[in-house]
């Protein structure tokens, strides 16, 4: 199933399935205790993020070729940051470059998200996708300047930016994703595609950084993954590409869709 969340024309939340001929149609009940399809046409005014989780696990350095572009070896762990829910992003709501503690360096990557659907604590590989609700798109918007020169050797001051984790567009249930491990990903700027490469190059495979982020630690329901970037970032390019205002960036999943934001300045009072 593919899920979404929106805003209908009175302003209330609502799930819906998403189907063919991109027909919406309305869900009853909660995304995290089971929704059910009533099979009546719903009216989307506005398009979410389909999760609004408790907290944003990411995984850093964990494609091979993005670890061969930064002349990095692959870590022996899983890298991992954070980022607050505040920098969850909706779909078509602009990711906003920060002026008040300015950065001219802000980048893209594409990612492939996971939803933890139910409380989750020393998985194993074996068992570590019965605990997913889904997967979507997402983009781990990074201040390079903040993450890697002004951080204090810490990631997540240039990583929790708020918008830096637009999500969507919508949640695809696991019985549509057969191996999270084998699916197309790109991101395209501006209609040019920077990065295009799959998911089977991750280092740590979704099971594994499951059974590692679990281990001795409650993954709480809701709990989103971003999963790593494959190369192409802008950082790495010759000469660089940062996102400036005006732009329009999209992250496509086979399978899941396309996640597409505007680029604009941050509004200063």
């Amino acid at each position: 199933m593919k899920i979404i969340r929106f805003q209908d024309s009175a302003g209330s939340v609502q799930y819906g399935r998403l189907g063919d001929n991109d027909r919406v149609t309305l869900l009853e009940g909660e995304l995290l205790s089971g929704l059910r399809d009533t099979g009546r046409d719903a009216t989307v005014k506005k398009l979410l993020a389909p999760i609004e989780p408790p907290v944003v696990y990411c995984i850093g350095l964990n494609y091979v070729r993005h670890a061969e572009e930064g002349g990095l070896k692959p870590p022996e762990f899983p890298v991992v940051f954070m980022k607050s829910p505040a920098t969850v992003q909706n779909p078509g709501d602009p990711i906003e470059l920060p002026r008040q503690l300015r950065s001219d360096e802000v980048d893209y990557e594409c990612e492939l998200a996971v939803v933890i659907g139910k409380k989750c604590k020393n998985a194993t590989q074996q068992n570590a996708l019965d605990f997913v609700l889904g997967y979507t798109c997402a983009n781990d918007v990074s201040a390079r300047d903040w993450q890697g020169k002004w951080g204090g050797s810490q990631w997540c001051r240039g990583k929790t930016f708020d918008t830096f984790a637009p999500l969507g567009p919508c949640l695809v249930t696991t019985d549509e994703v057969k191996n999270p491990n084998s699916l197309g990903i790109r991101t395209v700027l501006n209609g040019e595609t920077l990065q295009d490469w799959n998911t089977e190059d991750m280092i740590f495979n979704v099971r594994r950084l499951i059974e590692f982020l679990s281990g001795s630690t409650t993954l709480l329901p809701g709990t989103v993954i971003l999963t790593g970037t494959p190369h192409g970032i802008g950082a790495a390019r010759k000469p660089p590409i940062f996102l400036k205002a005006g732009d329009s960036i999209t992250i496509e999943i086979d399978g899941i869709g396309k996640l597409t934001n505007p680029v604009i300045d941050e509004p200063l009072k």
